[in-house]
């Protein structure tokens, strides 16, 4: 199995990209690390933050020699109900429904306890929950893995790579160790 964590990171109209991948929910390194400078990014606009996502993480799987079987999103795949689709939902459907995507986002929209498409996942010693969505694979088996993910704290470890290579304002590169 091949799971791919993505996250993008903006700084005026650029951005920058990242993934790293595992070979399995409980890993606590990755094999591979990308990291993508997108010169031109799409404005921010409510309601619609997939216009500026979506292509900049489509960029950096593209770097993927294979596509992996689930990529995981900081974010959201379904938001208040499984009619509205997130940004994962929108991902999904743009790999072709070839791999599954989960979202695992840190803050709560309103109405989220009452929201079946949306798994709160407590993580270490943290009181405040993951709030764990997917497309692709059944919601409490997502809920499952991303429990069992490495790291003693709330975010789970490889999150946390990605989010800070993502940030990294060195090795610019297309792929970065």
């Amino acid at each position: 199995m091949t799971i791919a964590l993505v996250d993008v990171h903006y700084d005026a109209s650029a951005a920058h990209a990242a993934c790293v991948l595992a070979s399995s929910w409980e890993a606590e390194s990755t094999p591979e690390t990308h990291r993508l400078h997108i010169g031109h990014v799409e404005p921010y606009e409510p309601g619609s933050f997939y216009r500026r996502e979506l292509p900049c993480l489509l960029s950096v799987l593209g770097l993927l020699a294979v596509r992996p079987d689930v990529v995981v999103i900081d974010g959201y795949v379904w938001l208040p109900s499984p009619e509205r689709a997130g940004l994962g939902a929108r991902l999904y459907e743009a790999l072709g429904k070839s791999a599954a995507v989960v979202g695992i986002a840190k803050t709560a929209f309103a109405g989220v306890e009452r929201c079946a498409a949306v798994a709160q996942v407590f993580r270490g010693r943290s009181v405040h929950p993951l709030y764990v969505t997917a497309a692709g694979m059944g919601l409490e088996l997502a809920a499952q893995c991303v429990r069992r993910m490495a790291g003693r704290h709330r975010i789970p470890e490889l999150a946390k790579k990605v989010d800070r290579l993502s940030r990294a304002e060195d090795g610019l590169s297309q792929n970065a160790a």
